[in-house]
This record gives C-alpha cells, structure tokens and sequence, in this order.
C-alpha cells in the first residue's frame, strides 16, 4: 500500500485498516483523554475487537466511497490520523478532519496530512467545497483551519452536546477554486 512521505521528519501518512486495531489501540490508549477533550472519536474502541470494528466502518465507509480514515505515523508509530468524516463525491462536497495523540501536537502533521488529502479530493475526485468543523473551544483544531487558508463560515452555536456541554461548532471551508488559486501563490512565492 502506499506510505506518503510529510516532510524529512520521518512523518508519513498511511492507510489505517481493520488490521491495524491493535496498533490503533494502543495509540488511542496513550493519548485518549487527550483526543476526546473536543470529538468523541475512538472512544468505542476499548479492546482489540472494538478497535478493529471502528477500523471496519472506517473501511466501510471508504468502500462506499463516502468518508476515509487514513493514519499519521511518525518515525514508524502511528500518532493520529486524519479522515474524510464526509464524501459526496456526486455533489461535489466533503468534511476533513483529525485527531493526534499529544506527543504528536506542535510539528504541522496535520496541516501537511490535510494538504494532501485536499489535493487528491480536489484534483482526483473534482470536490469543489472542502469543509472543516470543530469546536469554538478546540483552538489548535481552528489554527489548522487558519493554517490551510480556509475561510470561516460561521458558529453554529451551541448545537453539539458533548459530555454533558452544549458545545459551539465553528464551520470553515475552502472552494476547489481558492484551493488552487492559493496553492499557485504559495507555488510561486518558493521559486
């Protein structure tokens, strides 16, 4: 399978499969409380089995072609990940998103990782409106947001219940034609 290299730092992303769960597992269990401060992703995968059944709607959704999870491995060992929560391919839009264990936060994984899976989304598969959602609270998730160059398209407040909170959901997006068009600037801008 394929292994895209994120820079010399020794960070690839990688399919994340139903055979990775106990990998999975363990990267959930040294970062869980971490990675469900603001999502509750993984937080049915408890032991190898229930890791593996996430793995497999994750695989599922992909072989329906509409969502993907995709891993973040850093010098061998996964840290995180970075998925497609939502692909309409037909109707020309999708939902990226991510999680990292804390070990993993402050090196750009997930800005380089979400790059790539814009670039495929928009130049493969003719996406024209990528979407980033997250809480108000989740900063380092709307500095990703802000990093990319998308656009914030308002609050829906107060609209996710999480642990008992009613949680404000800040929605960002780019358009294929912004994505391109920034991407020649920054193309430009390094010769």
């Amino acid at each position: 399978m394929y292994a895209i290299s994120l820079g010399d730092d020794g960070a690839e992303l990688r399919p994340l499969a139903p055979w990775h769960a106990e990998e999975f597992l363990a990267h959930l269990d040294r970062g869980r409380e971490f990675i469900t401060e603001h999502i509750p992703f993984g937080t049915n995968a408890t032991d190898v089995d229930s890791a593996r059944a996430v793995l497999q709607t994750w695989a599922d959704k992909q072989a329906a072609d509409n969502g993907g999870l995709h891993g973040l491995w850093l010098e061998g060992k996964l840290v995180g990940g970075v998925l497609f929560r939502v692909f309409d391919a037909e109707g020309g839009n999708c939902e990226v998103g991510c999680w990292l264990e804390p070990a993993a936060t402050g090196r750009g994984l997930v800005t380089r990782a979400i790059r790539v899976l814009i670039d495929w989304a928009v130049d493969e598969r003719g996406i024209h409106r990528v979407e980033w959602q997250a809480s108000s609270a989740n900063v380092p998730s709307l500095n990703v947001a802000r990093r990319l160059g998308l656009s914030r398209d308002g609050v829906l407040r107060e609209d996710f219940l999480y642990r008992g909170v009613r949680q404000d959901t800040e929605v960002w997006s780019v358009l294929a034609s912004e994505w391109r068009a920034a991407r020649a600037r920054s193309a430009r801008d390094d010769h």
